[in-house]
C-alpha cells in the first residue's frame, strides 16, 4: 500500500534565533542610553539574523509538496495577514519607542545652552585670597538661577591670570557645600556688571577645605574628596579673561586634581550628575563620557 500523502505545511526547523533577536534588541536599546559607542553595536550584532546554511525548499517540490494554488490565487491570505501583523507591530513599536529614545538621547546630542557670567574686574580678587561669589546664570530669570562658586586668584601662569573656581554642588547628591573655615561679611563687595547681573563677593578662609552639611562629604581646598560618600571631586567652572574682567563659562566634572593653585593638573570630564562615577570601572554603568 502506498502511504497516504496529506497536504502538510513545510514548517521550519527549531531555532533559537527569536530568543537571540529579543536579547539583541534589548541590549541595543539599553546601549543607546548607557553606552552608544560600545554596548549598542554589540546589541545590534546579536540581533542580526544568522546566515542561512542552505536554501529553503520550495513548497511545490518534494514528496510532501503542496498542490499548486488555484487559478487566480496569487497571494495567500496567510502571508498577507502575517505581513500586515508584522507591519502594524513595527509601526506601534516605532510610535512607542522613538519619542522615548528622543527624550532620553536628545539632550546628550543636542546643543546645550551656554552661559557667560561677568564677575567684574580681576582687581576684585586679591592674589591668594578666597572669595565666595554669588551671581545669576540668567539674570532675566531671577532667583532660580542664582549660583555660588568659590574663587581663588592664583597669580599669573605664563603671563596670564590663573584662577581656581569651584562649584558648591556636592558630588554626592548635589547639596550645597560650605567652606570649613570663617567668612568675613564685613569685607563683602556688591556690584553690578551689566545686563541685570548682580555679583556679591565675600572673603573667606577655607583652611580645612569644604564640607557638605547634609551627608558629611569632605573636600580639600582643590576640591578633591577626602572623606564621606562623594564619588569624585567638586565640579569646576571654565573661565576666561575679557578686557580685565573674569568671565565664567560652563561647569565640568573633575575626577581628581594633582597639585595646587596655578600648577594643578585637573583630570577633567564632561559635566556629570551627582553620585555619578566618571573614572574607574564603575563608569561603565553610566553614559560614556570621554575625558577632555
Amino acid at each position: 500500500m502506498e502511504p497516504e500523502h496529506r497536504d502538510q505545511p513545510h514548517l521550519p526547523g527549531p531555532t533559537v534565533y527569536p530568543i537571540g533577536f529579543a536579547a539583541g534588541v534589548a541590549t541595543l536599546l539599553v546601549g543607546l542610553v548607557v553606552s552608544p559607542t560600545v554596548i549598542a553595536p554589540i546589541g545590534g550584532a546579536i540581533a542580526m539574523p544568522a546566515p542561512a546554511t542552505a536554501p529553503a525548499v520550495p513548497a511545490d517540490v518534494g514528496e510532501a509538496a503542496m498542490p499548486p494554488p488555484a487559478p487566480g490565487e496569487r497571494f495567500a491570505r496567510s502571508r498577507f495577514l502575517e505581513g500586515a501583523t508584522l507591519g502594524l507591530g513595527g509601526v506601534i513599536g516605532g510610535v512607542v519607542t522613538v519619542p522615548v529614545l528622543g527624550m532620553a538621547l536628545g539632550p546628550a546630542f543636542g546643543k546645550q545652552g551656554k552661559h557667560r557670567v561677568d564677575l567684574g574686574s580681576i582687581d576684585n580678587f586679591p592674589q591668594g585670597d578666597w572669595e565666595i561669589a554669588h551671581f545669576f546664570l540668567h539674570p532675566d530669570e531671577g532667583e532660580v538661577t542664582r549660583r555660588t562658586a568659590y574663587i581663588r586668584y592664583n597669580g599669573l601662569l605664563s603671563g596670564k591670570p590663573s584662577f581656581t573656581i569651584i562649584s558648591n554642588r556636592c558630588a554626592h547628591l548635589g547639596c550645597p557645600v560650605q567652606p570649613n573655615g570663617p567668612s568675613f561679611p564685613d569685607q563683602t563687595k556688591n556690584f553690578g556688571t551689566g545686563g541685570g547681573q548682580e555679583v556679591t563677593l565675600i572673603k573667606m578662609l577655607p583652611a580645612g577645605g569644604f564640607g557638605c552639611p547634609c551627608h558629611g562629604g569632605q573636600y580639600d581646598t582643590e576640591g578633591n574628596r577626602t572623606a564621606g560618600p562623594p564619588v569624585r571631586s567638586l565640579d569646576r567652572y571654565e573661565y576666561a579673561i575679557d578686557n580685565g574682567h573674569l568671565i565664567l563659562g560652563k561647569t565640568y566634572s573633575v575626577a581628581h586634581v594633582d597639585g595646587t593653585g596655578s600648577t594643578a593638573v585637573i583630570h577633567r570630564y564632561g559635566l556629570a550628575g551627582p553620585g555619578q562615577h566618571i573614572d574607574g570601572w564603575e563608569q561603565i554603568f553610566y553614559p560614556l563620557q570621554p575625558p577632555h
